[in-house]
């Protein structure tokens, strides 16, 4: 155990100094790198705040249960005793027809209509807030009311945020799709700068298969070259983003306070930037890794 993590530190500290022995090249590979992973980490951590902001703007979304008119305030009571003790209901309000009534002769132009009906039109209504807002998780909430007792129509307000899934869908699929293409130009820079330094130190490589080296122990300190190289970018792409949210913050702000709206920019989340760094890295191996099996293949 102790031979094997040996070959490895000593690896890593070749991988090191091969980085270190060519500052501008490394430099100008990290800054592609960086930018490269720029993009879709600014693009998670806008989608990230923006919905935030939806939650934060956005109406609360609600069931409303009607009543049929001749339910008495016996079933009334029946059906809050079920909302009581139901595990996807989190606050619900009764609202009696006689409220409602009094609600609308208060109305301009109303007064007179209502004052000339026979009986109160108005049914007894329940809001309900639920538990989980998500527009399918309502959606099977509501079915269940309509098939309760007493219950004439159940009203979903949930249009608005099926709008909104499905635009912070499409925005999340794009955040994708850059990853993808911009993942794939990392492995590319990866690959190249790889086959560079293979192709710099190919009589090293050879005098090391004389001596009896495996394909293991040659490709290691460049697989730990890829794997920094891509860490190293994804550091400077988390720098970039950082600094990309610093200098919109106070601006956006303003904009936010103009609207009356309680925001300001957040950054990439700690699990977003973990995420960043380790597929930054795994991106750098990926490349090294191919780069090294066609080098180990022609060879």
């Amino acid at each position: 155990m102790s031979v094997w993590l040996s070959q490895h530190g000593d690896a890593f500290r070749t991988a090191l100094r091969r980085l270190a022995a060519s500052p501008v090249n490394t430099l100008l590979s990290l800054l592609a790198i960086g930018v490269a992973l720029a993009l879709p980490a600014g693009g998670q951590m806008l989608v990230a705040n923006v919905m935030q902001l939806a939650r934060n703007s956005a109406p609360t979304p609600q069931i409303s249960m009607f009543l049929e008119l001749d339910a008495d305030k016996r079933a009334g009571q029946e059906l809050q005793a079920r909302l009581k003790e139901h595990p996807g209901v989190k606050v619900f309000k009764l609202i009696p027809r006689d409220e409602t009534l009094t609600r609308m002769k208060s109305r301009e132009g109303l007064a007179d209509v209502i004052e000339a009906l026979p009986r109160n039109p108005f049914p007894d209504a329940i809001t309900v807030l639920p538990e989980d807002d998500r527009p399918e998780a309502m959606e099977k909430l509501a079915a269940e009311f309509r098939k309760w007792p007493k219950v004439a129509q159940v009203q979903l307000d949930s249009d608005w945020a099926r709008r909104l899934a499905a635009l912070l869908k499409i925005g999340r699929t794009g955040v994708v799709l850059l990853a993808l293409l911009l993942g794939v130009g990392l492995v590319a820079i990866t690959f190249n700068t790889i086959r560079l330094q293979v192709m710099t130190r190919r009589a090293e490589i050879e005098l090391s298969r004389l001596l009896g080296a495996t394909d293991a122990f040659i490709r290691r300190p460049f697989h730990y070259f890829g794997i920094l190289l891509g860490l190293a970018g994804g550091i400077v792409a988390w720098g970039i983003v950082a600094a990309a949210t610093w200098w919109l913050s106070a601006p956006i702000t303003d904009l936010a306070r103009l609207y009356s709206l309680d925001f300001a920019l957040r950054p990439l989340s700690a699990i977003d930037s973990a995420l960043l760094l380790i597929a930054a890295a795994g991106l750098g191996w990926l490349g090294a890794s191919i780069s090294l099996r066609q080098h180990l293949a022609d060879d």
